[in-house]
Parts: C-alpha cells; sequence; structure tokens
C-alpha cells in the first residue's frame, strides 16, 4: 500500500508544459503537448491492475488517431483561442490524481483535444 501513496505523491507533483497559444502553435506542437499529457493519464491509470490491458488497447488507438491528424496538418498554424483551450483541458489533466479518474479521461481527453483542432474524433 506505501508505493502506492507513493506514486499517487509522485503522480501530484507531475508538471504538464503548457501549449503555446501564441500566433505560432503548429498543429504538431498542440498534438505533441497533448500525447505528453496523455501518457501521464496512462501511468497514472496503470496503478489499476486489472485494467493494464484495457489501457494499453485504448491509448494505442488514440495515439494513432493523433498521429494520423498530426501527420496530415502536423505545420498548419492552430488559432491561439484553440491552442488555449487544449492547453486547459492539458491543465486539468495535470490535476487529476485519481487512478481511476484517469482512467475515465484516457477516452475524453482525447476527444477534447481532436475535437478542438477540428477533427473528428
Amino acid at each position: 500500500m506505501a508505493g502506492v501513496a507513493h506514486r499517487r505523491a509522485a503522480s501530484s507533483e507531475r508538471s504538464l508544459s503548457p501549449v503555446d497559444d501564441s500566433a505560432e502553435a503548429t498543429v504538431d506542437a498542440v498534438i505533441e503537448h497533448a500525447l505528453a499529457a496523455y501518457a501521464s493519464l496512462a501511468e497514472l491509470g496503470e496503478e489499476v491492475d486489472d485494467a493494464w490491458s484495457y489501457i494499453q488497447d485504448l491509448t494505442e488507438a488514440w495515439r494513432d488517431r493523433f498521429e494520423a491528424a498530426r501527420s496530415i496538418r502536423g505545420s498548419e498554424l492552430v488559432a491561439p483561442e484553440i491552442a488555449a483551450a487544449i492547453g486547459l483541458a492539458i491543465g486539468e489533466v495535470g490535476q487529476i490524481e485519481d487512478p481511476h479518474r484517469a482512467i475515465d479521461w484516457l477516452s475524453t481527453f482525447p476527444q477534447i483535444a481532436l475535437t478542438a483542432l477540428g477533427e473528428r474524433p
């Protein structure tokens, strides 16, 4: 049990880098930040032992979807308000400390980010 407490303490200290919401942010850069946040959710969710396989399948599917969007639109500029919105969602991810809530957000967060980018989730 001490290991779980230690992992939770460490997860609450995680710091996610903000999205550049200047006029220079690209789809590639925004997705890079979103993927880092997504990886932190997956890592936290993996504390739930019986959900490991589910988490692996889910994260693989959403990473592929992010990468597909990046490969097509990576160099496009993102409007500052869209980058800021995704940055706020990333900030919410950084606040999550409960592994079960992290698992919930493994399907919620990509939909938020991709929809903000004008992509079909």
